[in-house]
């Protein structure tokens, strides 16, 4: 295939003819033309060589040779739907059930974590009966119109809140009702999803799901305090809901400690049904639901088939073998739990440094930097997080924000992202932070500590 014989302006002006501008670009102001990537790295139209810092769609690295080997061969021999019987298929699942409590043993293979998700809403309707769900605040679900319903990252700016739809506090112990100087901030975050299962009884309504990302992403890169889960299954499946763990953005050892997100709440914690997406395929679309025995046979007894045309294809899960296969051979999650402790470490270091840095949190490869303008009150400094994004673009680093105030630093690099790469990071962001303080830019938030 010839190179790409368009330059930047001319791929810009078509994209904003032909595409719509609610599919935003990053760094809308001056876009990168990124065409081509390897490992940890994106490479622009002129060659110019950026740190990824934000994928974890490319989980193993961009276009890991043994990914995309996977990918070709298996297209150059077949790739159908799941309706014929084939290897890849059975392999896969197999892969799969052997990460997963014993529990967990039945698998639905589709495209996107959307798609997962909204299959998952339906399995819980139909195993249940009922039909409302809780969720927690800031939560995003995926795109499709049901899940855009329980997310309220998104359905604050559109409908609004349906009446079938509860939403719990965020479980955060730096922004929210319960901190870090909590004695139980677990069992108190707990309490409030009691609650909301309570009011919402009270109504005369019967729960469905309780879903929740294993570690909340838009909402900040939060870490739900050990135990919460537990507890709130409790209360859900008293209500006579199920537990779904949303591990889209999150599993597949990105935490270091564990395989799964979810068990960070304890080894004897089982949801109900867990989804997964992005991080699955490295880059194809593939995505799977796993689920219960008596879920799956709940579904089955309503006469109807479920198919997908293109998940659980020869191809996809080729692909979704050789990610498992990368993952285990180059002991990614260990490097997760090594590199994310280190990267962590020297983000502690800044956070003494510079009070603009509120609190850093996470685990593994999945870390968040809040950004305050008051050590006080905490409020977010999301003008300064914003800068701070564009400055390391200027250094070739590519960095994002997330969280309800645009506010926290975030990062979800690619699983080969090295100590290197966070010292590297690290320093460029103390150079700009320094350079903020020194300077008294005109933003009064960036003015000088007394």
């Amino acid at each position: 295939m010839a190179a790409d014989p368009r330059g930047k302006a001319e791929t810009l002006a078509l994209r904003r003819r032909l595409l719509s501008d609610s599919c935003r670009l990053f760094y809308p102001e001056d876009p990168i033309k990124i065409v081509r990537g390897q490992g940890q790295y994106l490479y622009d139209e002129q060659g110019a060589e950026y740190l990824d810092c934000i994928n974890n769609v490319a989980h193993v690295g961009h276009c890991h040779p043994l990914v995309v080997q996977a990918a070709h061969g298996q297209n150059q021999v077949l790739n159908t739907n799941s309706r014929y019987l084939h290897d890849n298929i059975v392999d896969y699942a197999q892969r799969l059930s052997e990460t997963l409590p014993q529990k967990l043993c039945v698998f639905y293979f589709l495209n996107s974590g959307s798609e997962a998700n909204d299959l998952a809403l339906r399995l819980a309707r139909q195993y249940t009966g009922h039909w409302d769900v809780v969720v927690l605040d800031h939560a995003y679900h995926g795109h499709l119109s049901s899940l855009i319903d329980i997310s309220p990252y998104k359905f604050r700016d559109l409908d609004g809140q349906k009446e079938w739809v509860h939403v719990a506090p965020l479980p955060d112990t730096y922004r929210g009702l319960y901190r870090e100087d909590h004695p139980n901030p677990a069992g108190a975050y707990a309490g409030e999803v009691k609650r909301v299962v309570n009011s919402v009884q009270e109504k005369g309504r019967k729960i469905a799901a309780f879903f929740v990302e294993s570690l909340p992403s838009v909402a900040g890169q939060v870490i739900p305090p050990a135990g919460y889960f537990p507890e709130v299954a409790e209360h859900i499946h008293r209500a006579g809901g199920l537990f779904v763990a949303d591990e889209i953005q999150v599993g597949f050892g990105r935490v270091g400690k564990h395989f799964w997100a979810f068990q960070l709440q304890g080894e004897d914690f089982v949801p109900d049904i867990v989804t997964m997406g992005k991080s699955i395929g490295n880059g194809h679309p593939v995505a799977c639901v796993a689920t219960t025995q008596a879920v799956a046979r709940a579904f089955e007894a309503t006469g109807v088939e479920y198919f997908n045309t293109f998940g659980g294809s020869p191809v996809s899960c080729a692909v979704g073998l050789a990610v498992l296969h990368v993952l285990e051979k180059e002991q990614l999650q260990a490097h997760a739990a090594s590199v994310g402790s280190v990267l962590m470490e020297l983000l502690r270091q800044q956070k003494a440094k510079h009070p603009i840095i509120g609190d850093v949190r996470g685990i593994g490869l999945f870390i968040g930097v809040d950004l305050i303008k008051d050590e006080a009150t905490r409020e977010p400094a999301t003008e300064e997080a914003n800068y701070m994004v564009s400055r390391l673009k200027e250094n070739y680093i590519l960095l994002s924000t997330d969280g309800p105030w645009r506010n926290v630093l975030k990062f979800k690099p690619p699983m080969c992202f090295s100590v290197d790469n966070a010292r590297h990071v690290v320093a460029k962001m103390d150079t700009i932070l320094t350079d903020m303080e020194e300077k008294v830019r005109s933003c009064e938030t960036l003015r000088l500590q007394p």
